[in-house]
């Protein structure tokens, strides 16, 4: 038996094994992907990067030092986040004008990803300076796929507000949209705004996946009304927490008769909300039911 080393050739195929020393990287900007969770779940080519960069930049460097620690890279290591951005942001644009690499970690997945860093990219690419996509873990991917949801179409909203008024609003701006719904959120808040995307959502198929890739990795999946049900009694998980929730349900035509009598039987709870309902329940699209129901208001 021939024992093949990492870049060895059988034929005309490169075989892939351990990782070998970091080669020279060209100067630019590496956005670098890192493990949601599983430190193995770091990709060979983000491991050659982080080796070889001429500095790197985290969230928190303590975090980040897991990582690097574990794999024993060394490279020069900053604080990059929404507190120091301004300024740290120029001193990373003098680097890349030097003609040196720069590496952006986020705490966990892909940075830019509801993470700092956004600005750092466009001003990269404005400056005339390249940027590499270093892909690898993301959370939202990963919940998508164990949700047993839609996943042809979807729209990642991030974290909805804090505050239920302005949830509210967000959810219903969002609730015409065919495409499974990914969110972020955290423990504390998550029974009440399962409750918000029930109420305005509707009774759909959804899924909470919580520390993905974890020791105590868990997806449970219910309609949005059992969960958030279920987060109020057993109170809020710890952990990273992905929402997953299936687009709205295909339903037939609704004749112009058929909605007003679901209006006008609703109307008395205001218009916004009658307009909420008739959505959710008839499947009708919501500036439809909404200016119908102004119509009718007004002839009251």
């Amino acid at each position: 038996m021939v024992k093949l080393s990492s870049g060895s050739r059988v034929g005309d195929r490169e075989t892939t094994g351990d990782r070998q020393a970091s080669p020279p990287l060209e100067a630019g900007l590496y956005v670098v992907a890192t493990p949601i969770g599983n430190l193995r779940d770091i990709s060979l080519r983000a491991l050659d990067v982080l080796g070889g960069v001429d500095r790197a930049y985290a969230e928190d460097t303590r975090v980040a030092r897991k990582l690097l620690d574990a794999y024993g890279l060394k490279p020069q290591l900053a604080v990059y986040n929404d507190h120091s951005g301004d300024e740290v942001r120029e001193q990373i644009l003098a680097a890349l004008g030097r003609g040196q690499s720069v590496a952006l970690l986020s705490d966990a997945g892909t940075p830019l990803v509801s993470d700092p860093g956004y600005k750092l990219v466009r001003a990269a690419i404005e400056a005339g300076h390249r940027v590499f996509p270093i892909p690898g873990a993301s959370a939202l991917l990963a919940g998508l796929v164990v949700s047993g949801l839609p996943s042809d179409r979807f729209l990642f909203a991030g974290f909805l507000p804090p505050k239920q008024g302005a949830r509210r609003a967000a959810l219903d701006a969002l609730a015409d949209v065919d495409a499974t719904l990914i969110f972020f959120e955290s423990g504390p808040r998550l029974a009440e705004s399962l409750a918000d995307m029930g109420a305005a959502l509707g009774q759909r198929p959804a899924a909470v996946a919580r520390e993905l890739t974890k020791l105590f990795e868990e997806t449970r999946r219910a309609g949005l009304v059992e969960l958030a049900d279920h987060y109020a009694a057993a109170g809020a998980p710890k952990g990273e927490i992905v929402v997953i929730v299936a687009p709205p349900a295909a339903k037939g035509e609704v004749s112009e008769e058929a909605l007003d009598a679901f209006l006008i039987a609703v109307l008395s709870r205001g218009v916004k909300e009658a307009a909420s309902e008739a959505a959710r329940d008839l499947g009708v699209p919501r500036k439809r039911a909404y200016a119908r129901a102004l119509e009718l208001k007004s002839k009251k």
